[in-house]
């Protein structure tokens, strides 16, 4: 994850070069928010694949020695079973209808949402590693 990792760095500090560009040169503060949170966004990135490199070193397809066969098996545990997709989507479509249409089905919404992610997340975390 280190070129992941490179790849997002760069991305910031080229958002960060026209940010403090722009406001120099505009003095308008929406492009620069903007610009700024763009900045942000691409640090936090550029930082989660740093700290995940650090954590689990390099991957198969990092080196340049890699073979396919010693990426293969199984990745991550896949639930198909599982309704907290569809709920979180759900959840995601009301709290959009909700900006068109008022705060109180945002928030309806929102609470929907945040329900579906966190069966998400935590969906194996009484089970154990059995999957």
């Amino acid at each position: 994850m280190r070129t992941e990792a490179l790849v997002f760095a760069g991305t910031a500090c080229f958002f960060l070069a026209v940010d403090v560009l722009y406001a120099v040169w505009s003095r308008e503060p929406a492009g620069t928010a903007a610009l700024t949170i763009a900045f942000l966004m691409a640090s936090l990135i550029s930082f989660f694949f740093a700290r995940t490199h650090r954590s689990i070193g390099l991957r198969p397809e990092d080196r340049p020695d890699g073979e396919v066969q010693e990426r293969a098996g199984r990745l991550a545990p896949f639930s198909p079973g599982s309704g907290w997709p569809v709920l979180t989507a759900l959840g995601a479509m009301i709290l959009a209808l909700g900006l068109v249409f008022g705060l109180w089905l945002a928030l309806i919404g929102l609470g929907v949402f945040a329900s579906g992610v966190g069966g998400l997340v935590f969906q194996y975390a009484t089970e154990g590693d059995q999957h």
